[in-house]
């Protein structure tokens, strides 16, 4: 949450500004708000807020609390699912404004809404004449305030109207609200905000150029949700302030998710909520996952089932098969030993961490300053990467080097600068040494400047003399020289020098970044069932249809209607009896032989009933029990009707769930 409103802070203090601007001449009954007036010009904040919706909630949240916190206390958030007519608009307007709750439904038929046991019409002059009210009220109860009795608020402070989602109102009711609200401007300081989803052009869509003439807009660009994502993702995962951690595997379906289903930056922090959850309630373990400092005192509380399970973990038993084997037997038989060592490792996994992130930020620095970004241009893209395998055995790693290989100088000192900065915010204690040895590099690098000097001072000599040839003849035979000694050529100091950078670059990856995996006790920390957090994501109907119609039972919590033997039980609902039934059948089903096959199963718990009524009333019945299921069935998308036959039915679904 603070991440995010560190993030909205910069947008939310510009829609503040916006707003002291637009209100500060109705105030001061300036010249500008009077030509604003005559043309009847409501101002009107366009923000664009991008195609992932479900974050908007945050962020008009937010925006609702700094304004009636600093700003204004008369705030509107206007959906377009409760405003389907000016009528509704109005009710719902005046009813957040003046603080009660209107329910729309009730005062369908009626243009009033209740306020302090008063009725008041939901009209503009209505509102006027409550917002003048109000204003003097207030005016008179702090007449030697400039603010009003909270110190907090602005003198006539505005009306500020959000529409949540603009896409989605009518045109006629934007249309007739603006026109409404722009004959009251000079009583009325309303200020507009326009939640927009895809693009500002949306305006001049909506509302013709007589209705968006009315407005004075302003535009306004909230961060990129990917951009969103990247903060993130660097704040919560790539950090050692936290002691969770997430698989590469877990980490690609979250992002997977966000950036094909729906750019959601909530929906990925609720699926990393779901990955602490789903850890700390399958691992027994986890109870280990916590701060440094506190994991001595919960490892000298662990029992010996705790400790069982530490011996039973994948990579504790390939740690205790290195060891020696007097080492083996008091790892395995001895649990104060293992306590011991198990403090030991958990010490040394806190210190991989922070030893990768600061050695990942770091080929972080060259990999996105590479063309075509063989790694990816993210950070979030080389975690994963280094995550799910060893990165240096890669092809997009060996092309990386590649290219880093050819960089300018100009690059290369930026870059080597920028790992140093690195490195020394580090909290690592292992990187004096490596500090130490790029900044022999920066050194070696500022006297190479002399140098470079007089061998470009050469290159353009020759160059000269090869523009003097003029002869076709003495010209190709040049050319051939010069490429016989540029291949003959020794590498220059620079070029041995950025081989060397490159180099020594490569070496600290290949110490530092070894995959999560490969570290004993990785399992404590790291979360990685991915194929669990995607069954929980990734929505699956039609299984879970299958599952509830074939096995009444476990929905219901009703064991009679169990039935083994994949027979069909004639206590179960009508609808899993018509499924049942239906899964027999094969393309195309003849609705007669399904009835007569539903009623046979239906009536076979009907025949010791002695108070049944006629005949022709249970066919009745069953026949309309019949048509209910079979319409039902066709709503969930297993069957449709079918153009070949009338009295037959086409079936959608096949193979097994």
């Amino acid at each position: 949450q603070q991440i995010q409103e560190d993030l909205n802070k910069q947008l939310l203090d510009n829609l503040v500004n916006f707003l002291s601007q637009s209100h500060s001449g109705f105030q001061e009954k300036t010249t500008e708000w009077t030509c604003r007036m005559k043309f009847r010009e409501i101002p009107t904040a366009a923000l664009v807020l991008g195609v992932n919706v479900t974050d908007h909630d945050l962020t008009f949240r937010g925006l609702s609390d700094v304004l009636q916190d600093n700003v204004t206390p008369y705030v509107a958030l206007l959906e377009a699912k409760d405003c389907p007519g000016i009528k509704n608009l109005m009710q719902k307007l005046m009813g957040q404004l003046m603080s009660c709750d209107v329910d729309v439904d009730s005062l369908e038929d009626e243009d009033y809404v209740p306020v302090s046991q008063n009725r008041i019409r939901c009209s503009m002059p209505s509102l006027v004449s409550w917002y003048e009210n109000v204003t003097k009220k207030t005016e008179s109860e702090t007449p030697n305030k400039k603010r009003n009795s909270s110190s907090r608020h602005w003198q006539s402070p505005p009306v500020v109207v959000i529409f949540k989602d603009m896409e989605s109102f009518t045109t006629k009711v934007l249309q007739d609200f603006i026109v409404i609200s722009s004959q009251h401007i000079h009583e009325l300081p309303l200020v507009l905000i326009f939640g927009i989803a895809t693009s500002p052009m949306i305006i001049h869509r909506l509302l013709p150029h007589s209705v968006s003439s009315l407005l004075c807009i302003e535009l306004f660009q909230s961060l990129s949700c990917k951009e969103h994502l990247s903060t993130i993702i660097d704040k919560l995962l790539l950090t050692s302030q936290f002691p969770f951690k997430l698989g590469g595997k877990v980490v690609q379906v979250l992002i997977n998710i966000f950036l094909y289903h729906d750019f959601s930056v909530q929906n990925f922090i609720k699926g990393f909520q779901l990955c602490i959850m789903e850890h700390f309630y399958s691992q027994p373990l986890s109870i280990l996952c916590s701060q440094l400092v506190d994991v001595k005192k919960r490892v000298c509380s662990l029992s010996h089932n705790q400790c069982e399970n530490i011996r039973r973990l994948p990579s504790f038993r390939r740690y205790v098969e290195k060891q020696e084997s007097r080492k083996q037997i008091e790892l395995l038989t001895d649990d104060s030993f293992l306590k011991e060592e198990t403090e030991k490792l958990l010490e040394d996994l806190h210190v991989y961490h922070e030893n990768y992130v600061s050695i990942l930020r770091c080929l972080h620095v060259f990999t996105s300053s590479l063309p075509k970004y063989p790694l990816g241009k993210q950070i979030r893209e080389l975690h994963c990467a280094c995550l799910e395998n060893r990165v240096w055995e890669t092809e997009e790693y060996e092309s990386s080097l590649q290219l880093a290989r050819m960089l300018n100088k100009t690059d290369l000192v930026t870059m080597v600068q920028q790992c140093v900065e690195i490195l020394m915010s580090s909290s690592g204690k292992e990187f004096d040494k490596t500090v130490e040895k790029l900044k022999k590099f920066l050194t070696q690098f500022q006297n190479l400047e002399a140098e470079a000097s007089q061998e470009q001072d050469v290159s353009v000599s020759s160059q000269k003399e090869l523009q003097k040839k003029t002869d076709l003849y003495h010209l190709q035979k040049t050319l051939l020289e010069l490429k016989e000694s540029r291949r003959s050529k020794k590498l220059t100091k620079f070029e041995m020098l950025r081989f060397e950078v490159v180099d020594y670059m490569d070496s600290l990856v290949r110490k530092y970044l070894v995959p999560a995996d490969s570290r004993t006790l990785h399992e404590i920390v790291y979360f990685n069932a991915a194929t669990v957090l995607r069954g929980h994501l990734n929505a699956a109907p039609r299984t879970a249809l299958h599952m509830a119609l074939n096995t009444p039972h476990w929905y219901l919590k009703n064991q009679a209607l169990r039935c083994d033997g994949g027979g069909i039980c004639n206590k179960a609902p009508d609808i899993c009896i018509v499924y049942k039934l239906h899964l027999e059948c094969g393309r195309l089903i003849n609705l007669v032989d399904w009835l007569e096959a539903f009623s046979t199963v239906v009536t076979a718990a009907e025949e010791g009933n002695a108070d049944a009524a006629s005949s022709d009333q249970v066919d009745d019945i069953i026949h309309a029990r019949f048509i209910r299921a079979v319409s039902e069935l066709e709503l969930l998308g297993f069957i449709k009707p079918s153009k070949q036959k009338t009295d037959h039915v086409a079936r959608l679904t096949w193979g097994g769930c």
